[in-house]
Order: C-alpha cells, then sequence, then structure tokens
C-alpha cells in the first residue's frame, strides 16, 4: 500500500487525517488532488452505508486509472446526533439547512431549537463511518463516536462545522476550542481514523 485516497475536498478534514495517518508510510492524497472527477450520491439511511457507498463509488472511478490501481481509498460519512431533536441533524447533518448555508447560521438554528432546553437534556455525539475499499474489492467500515451535549452559544475558532456549539463539560470547552492534537484525541475522526488504521496495518484486533 503506497497510495491512500481519501473521497474528500474537504482540506480541514485531510489536515486531521494526514495527522492521524502520517507514520503510515503512505501518501495520502485528497480526491481532488488525485485528479478524480467522479461524484457519489449518498442515499444510504446510516453513516455508515453512505461512507461505503461513496468509499466503492470513488474506488471504481480509481480503478480506471492506472497509477491507481493499488490504492486504498477511504472515505467517510460524519455529522452531529442531537438526542433532544430525535438525533437531528443527523446523516443530513451536511446538508442541513442547504449544503451552501454557512454554519455560522446552522449552528445558531440548532440554539434557537434547543432554547430553553436545560443541560441535562442537550446530550449529543459527533458519529464519523469511516470506510475503506481495497484493491481486491474488498471492503471494511468502522465508526468511531465524541460523547459532549450542545452548548449555549457559539464559541471557539479552531474547529469546523458544528465544533463551536459542541460542548465538553469535562474540559470545559467546545470542540472549537481544543489544541488541534487534543482534538484529534478526542474526536469521532479521530476514533475513526485510529480503528482504520489498524485494519490498514493489518491488525484488526479490538475493533
Amino acid at each position: 500500500m503506497d497510495k491512500i485516497i481519501f473521497a474528500t475536498g474537504n482540506q480541514n478534514k485531510m489536515i486531521e487525517i494526514r495527522m492521524i495517518l502520517a507514520d503510515l508510510g503512505a501518501e495520502i492524497l485528497s480526491q481532488k488532488e488525485a485528479g478524480i472527477d467522479a461524484s457519489v450520491v449518498e442515499d444510504g439511511t446510516t453513516f455508515e452505508e453512505n461512507a461505503l457507498i461513496k468509499a466503492r463509488g470513488i474506488a471504481e472511478a480509481a480503478r480506471r486509472m492506472p497509477e491507481y490501481q493499488d490504492a486504498v481509498i477511504l472515505a467517510d460519512d460524519s455529522g452531529l446526533e442531537i438526542d433532544y431533536l430525535g438525533k437531528e441533524p443527523g446523516i443530513y447533518s451536511a446538508r442541513y439547512m442547504g449544503e451552501d448555508t454557512s454554519y455560522d447560521i446552522k449552528n445558531q438554528a440548532l440554539l434557537n431549537r434547543l432554547s430553553g432546553v436545560p443541560d441535562e437534556e442537550r446530550t449529543a455525539r459527533f458519529v464519523c463511518a469511516i470506510a475503506a475499499a481495497f484493491p481486491d474489492g474488498t471492503s471494511q467500515v468502522v465508526r468511531g463516536t465524541m460523547e459532549g451535549i450542545i452548548g449555549h452559544e457559539i464559541t471557539g475558532e479552531n474547529g469546523f462545522g458544528y465544533d463551536p456549539i459542541f460542548y465538553l463539560p469535562e474540559y470545559g470547552c467546545t470542540s472549537a476550542q481544543l489544541a488541534p492534537e487534543k482534538k484529534n484525541e478526542l474526536s469521532h475522526r479521530g476514533e475513526g481514523l485510529r480503528k482504520m488504521r489498524r485494519i490498514l496495518e493489518g491488525n484488526s484486533e479490538g475493533i
């Protein structure tokens, strides 16, 4: 395995991915950097289904390019589940209120929906399913989570997406206030990537 292609164009994600998978010894490319111009309709009903659909779809496109015949294709589907809102926005997190709507607007809308709700009922989690499509046609998927509550205001500059409203009581701050190294240690994506790294290293014990 000398190349890993991650099915995303999100550079914030790629920074996290490269930090966590840095010691694998493989070149890690985003789909955009690999020049794979393909889109996949994520019509699954779970994070795992969508991650697998994306990984397999991008793998199909990649295999038509000689330089990526032996590459491992990774894809994730991640989002925020708020228990009080019936686990919304869930798998629709990126599309909540429209894909082009800024996260400042999305975050404020969620805070407004939770106005007056006490902390004990504001429980939430970030979920990240990561799928791998291997050159032999097989695939695997893992899940990582990070538990917390929805805060009462938008706070923090270090994260992206819903990080500024995701409060971690044990650390007294939002996910967007964590240092990058600490966030990678605690985050749903970090947990999922570490599980996937063990699979890529050929050791799936404990998955």
